[in-house]
């Protein structure tokens, strides 16, 4: 097997591999575009590039059929994301129908992987702000009851943004934090240094904690993290809730998991 080749590759190794092996029938060209589906020069460019090569090899090979234009549809990670989906996708289908046209071949049935676009949204993890501690004169930190590493590894894997946004105080003063995991490893936190957007949380209180929100993590996160199972640090699985809506219109929730105890976590480390 080969991950991805160079588009002067893609017709030799039709030619040599595939056409005169009977085992195997071609109907899919893939590719895929690391940067996401953008509105810009870059992305139309390299759109143009694969629909050309699907043209070309369509000539030689007449089952082909399927255009798989990969995955990259972004989600709001920020309060400010602004994306115009009509238009982006009128304009792909656009320009591989114009594309198909042009070089005398029946346009493709389009394949999609928008993982991302499909389930981001559908999740948020929620912690409570067990203590704030002041590091310098610059750095307050709010120390949360789990780990960023274990729950959501993106964040020091690919030093991915979230919608952030408190739960409860709203109306109080807001101050520029560092979001800290309980770990004891460098890279749990959360900060504007490693997200490049500055991070701000209501002043916290005694009166009741103060609770944050990560929001849009449904895509990756639990398959990455892992469910079940020890963790970094032997941070334990927080509490999974289901939030649906009844025939009535009305929120209701399920626990589908508790949180993870120690009883639990130990019995799987044979003890």
């Amino acid at each position: 097997s080969r991950l991805g080749m160079r588009y002067s590759d893609v017709v030799p190794y039709y030619m040599e591999m595939i056409r005169s092996d009977k085992r195997f029938r071609l109907e899919m060209l893939h590719f895929f575009i690391n940067t996401g589906i953008k509105d810009d020069a870059y992305y139309w460019n390299e759109l143009t590039k694969a629909v050309n090569k699907y043209v070309e090899l369509k000539r030689l090979c007449p089952e082909l059929h399927y255009l798989n234009i990969g995955g990259g549809f972004p989600i709001q990670y920020s309060l400010r994301f602004d994306y115009d989906y009509a238009y982006m996708i009128d304009e792909i289908i656009r320009q591989i129908g114009a594309i198909c046209e042009e070089g005398g071949v029946e346009p493709p049935d389009i394949v999609t992987e928008f993982g991302n676009y499909t389930v981001g949204e559908s999740s948020a993890n929620l912690f409570k702000v067990l203590q704030t501690k002041s590091q310098n004169d610059k750095e307050r930190w709010y120390m949360i009851d789990g780990s960023l590493m274990t729950t959501l590894p993106d964040i020091w894997g690919l030093n991915q943004r979230f919608v952030v946004l408190p739960v409860n105080y709203w109306n109080e003063n807001y101050q520029r934090v560092n979001i800290g995991g309980l770990s004891c490893d460098k890279f749990d936190y959360y900060s504007s240094e490693m997200h490049v957007k500055e991070v701000f949380l209501p002043v916290s209180k005694k009166e009741q904690p103060l609770y944050v929100g990560f929001f849009h993590t449904g895509a990756y996160q639990e398959s990455l993290g892992g469910f079940g199972g020890t963790k970094h640090c032997l941070i334990p699985a927080p509490k999974y809730v289901l939030l649906d809506r009844n025939e009535n219109g009305e929120v209701v929730s399920e626990i589908f998991a508790e949180e993870q105890d120690a009883e639990g976590m130990l019995k799987m480390l044979g003890y």
